[in-house]
């Protein structure tokens, strides 16, 4: 792909910052500054496979380069900018969970509203020392969640135009951000982008989000968590489509513009479960016989768990062209053929960080 920018990349030691920073590697010309803090669910080994050590985060491809910072850290982030000299940055930090959200908002204040002003303020600074066609070609992207838009009913759609309802600590500092990047593109010029996706599911996943934790605990025989009824409607995205779309609205889209990305794959929470129980029967069935599906178990609702969200994504689909590769189908059979197969990247997780226990019960 003839794509040679200089990429900034937020958060890319995370699950869909560490998707496009693999894209940008494999399949374009990009040179790339990974910016990272390295918090819990930093895992540099997701970028092994592009290049970079993960035990001296030193990189033996000369297109990649780690920073191990804080986007709170306004001179390191002035140092980022001046000394890399970026075309376009890709801002993907942030704390993304919901339940942790719910049990210690704090840093997600901090990191997801003050860190983006924070990043936003580096890059004007920079972006005013260009000179007028490199000041017309630079992009900041920020990348965003469609649970900024709040709850659906069980018809309609997210749209770019849905006013902001958030409900959860993680949604409401994710929508703040949102405003922070539009405000600096109406007050100061600077040229953004903002995306709005759906959830994602993946290679890579961290393993408290949902789709992973449930691969997981069905491999360790534990019980399988299902928030209330299981009736909560999410629309999915394979995070690699997700990673194609973010590269095409940053080539092609309209700056102060807006794109939802999501992949019209609706299920509710006990479709997901039974799903990746059905494919584990299949590809890796239990020694005694019996059915993973017998390990689910109910447990007491999320506070403030909103009913359902899907996303429109035809502004994106119609004025850029993007069209997702896989469906829910082969992307959730891809994911747990993963899991299964790179046992060497989520086991140290599992072991020292997160080994499956509840969160965000809000007490």
């Amino acid at each position: 792909m003839s794509y040679s920018k200089r990429c900034i990349v937020t958060g890319a030691a995370g699950f869909i910052g560490s998707a496009l920073a693999r894209l940008l590697l494999k399949e374009t010309d990009a040179t790339v500054l990974v910016v990272d803090k390295l918090t819990y669910a930093g895992v540099p080994e997701s970028l092994q496979e592009v290049g970079l050590d993960p035990k001296t985060l030193t990189s033996s491809n000369p297109r990649l380069a780690f920073l191990k910072a804080d986007i709170c850290d306004a001179a390191a982030m002035d140092r980022a900018f001046a000394e890399f000299k970026p075309d376009t940055i890709f801002h993907l930090a942030a704390e993304s969970h919901v339940d942790r959200s719910i049990d210690g908002p704090g840093e997600f204040i901090r990191t997801n509203v003050t860190g983006t002003a924070t990043l936003l303020q580096a890059a004007l600074g920079y972006w005013r020392t260009l000179g007028d066609a490199e000041k017309s070609a630079f992009r900041f992207q920020h990348i965003s969640t469609d649970e900024v838009y709040g709850t659906l009913g069980e018809t309609g759609f997210f749209t770019e135009k849905t006013p902001y309802s958030p409900h959860s600590p993680y949604s409401a500092s994710k929508a703040a951000s949102d405003h922070l990047v539009r405000a600096w593109r109406d007050t100061y010029g600077l040229p953004t982008l903002i995306t709005n996706c759906s959830n994602n599911y993946g290679p890579y996943h961290f393993p408290e989000k949902l789709i992973p934790l449930i691969i997981l605990n069905c491999l360790d025989g534990k019980p399988l968590p299902v928030y209330g009824k299981g009736a909560n409607v999410r629309d999915w995205l394979y995070v690699e489509d997700h990673a194609r779309a973010l590269l095409l609205v940053n080539e092609k889209g309209v700056p102060g513009e807006t794109y939802n990305v999501g992949g019209h794959n609706e299920r509710t929470n006990l479709e997901v479960v039974k799903t990746v129980c059905s494919i584990l029967d299949e590809l890796r069935p239990r020694a005694d016989g019996s059915k993973y599906e017998t390990l689910i178990t109910y447990v007491a609702d999320r506070p403030g768990h909103d009913l359902r969200y899907a996303i429109d994504p035809s502004k994106l689909m119609g004025e850029l062209g993007w069209k997702p590769r896989e469906n829910f189908d082969s992307g959730i059979r891809r994911t747990v053929q993963w899991y299964l197969d790179n046992e060497w990247w989520w086991k140290p997780i599992h072991e020292k960080r997160y080994s499956g226990q509840r969160l965000g019960t809000g007490r």
